[in-house]
């Protein structure tokens, strides 16, 4: 493989915060050239760019959180065209001595890039920026959605007769629709009258949150659509799904092969052998979203899909279970998946 210290001559670390960027500027030895801290700004971004300009034009910046606190600054490299790989932040097991400051966050992060064979580049796109946002809203508003149900049905167990007699026995949606039409009584005791207003606030607000949550996936669609619409011609693949799965693929080249989108899908299988038995466990690491999506899609085939219903009964044949065979077939869509992202159709 072939290291970062062999094609540039400084790399720029960077320890990223909601208002201050600390950087701290490395040669490929190691040795600690600058530092500085700026503002989460495109004037503090600027001065970080003037920084490194005292130090060499061959560099990379290597950024914590590229697409949480440091997107902004993420965004202002790449519009300037240079190297921005993105580093994980350090596990509090990993600071020696329980060391913590920005700057040796900042070399922290420049050397762990300089130390890696594998190198992240972090996700971007204005497409899959706004199917993110998009899909961040629509789990938030099915979220609060769920729990407001909950607690809808957990004040009519406890609500006097008079109201529990008249929602007994109701499945949710009509739940909802019928305590939205409550209306209170002059000759209800207050506790009564109370509960009542309270059932008829949470539904119309399970109502407008559910509203919220299909405007989402009415947008969501629409990206889709006009972005990678062959994502939507695959048996399982819905516009959630799919939107799910452009946003941890981001665009061609980002991940190197099928394995590696594997091992971030969470879908790559894991030894765990011993002595003369072969067998392989749950990988519980990667992308949970993108793990479920893929799951999602194999549950679809299995029920309608002739060609992965057979690939079942022939495993099961084979002495498999239903665990791994879904383990399995969960590796083959990552993989198809990945393929045909990564070589779209094309368009005349």
């Amino acid at each position: 493989m072939t290291m970062l210290s062999e094609l540039v001559d400084v790399v720029i670390g960077v320890d990223t915060h909601t208002d201050t960027h600390t950087a701290a500027v490395l040669a490929v030895s190691g040795a600690v050239l600058a530092e500085s801290t700026e503002h989460a700004d495109p004037d503090g971004y600027a001065a970080l760019v003037a920084l490194a300009d005292r130090h060499g034009r061959s560099r990379a910046w290597a950024i914590e959180s590229a697409n949480g606190y440091g997107a902004g600054l993420a965004r202002f490299l790449a519009e300037l065209g240079e190297w921005v790989i993105e580093i994980d932040r350090p596990n509090r097991s990993a600071r020696r001595h329980g060391a913590k400051s920005d700057p040796i966050d900042a070399v922290r992060a420049a050397r762990e890039a300089l130390s890696r064979a594998r190198l992240a580049v972090p996700r971007c796109g204005a497409q899959r920026g706004a199917l993110s946002v998009r899909l961040t809203a629509r789990r938030s508003a099915i979220d609060a959605s769920t729990v407001a149900q909950r607690q809808l049905r957990a004040l009519i167990i406890a609500a006097p007769e008079t109201l529990r007699s008249r929602l007994r026995n109701k499945t949710t949606p009509e739940l909802v629709k019928a305590c939205t039409h409550l209306r209170g009584h002059s000759r209800w005791d207050i506790t009564t009258r109370e509960t009542a207003t309270v059932l008829r606030n949470l539904a119309k607000r399970i109502t407008a949150l559910n509203d919220e949550a299909r405007d989402h996936q009415r947008a969501i669609h629409t990206i889709v659509r006009a972005w990678r619409p062959d994502l939507l011609e695959q048996l399982g693949v819905g516009p959630i799904v799919a939107a799910t799965v452009l946003c941890a693929w981001s665009h061609p080249g980002r991940i190197r092969n099928d394995a590696a989108f594997a091992m971030l899908a969470g879908t790559a299988p894991i030894a765990a052998s011993s002595g003369q038995t072969v067998r392989h466990r749950l990988n519980r690491s990667g992308d949970r979203q993108l793990n479920r999506a893929i799951h999602t899609i194999v549950l679809a085939r299995l029920r309608h899909d002739p060609q992965t219903r057979t690939y079942r009964e022939r495993r099961h044949s084979e002495g498999k279970t239903d665990r791994e065979i879904k383990r399995n077939l969960k590796r083959y869509i990552t993989r198809q998946l990945y393929r045909q992202l990564e070589n779209p159709p094309t368009t005349p």
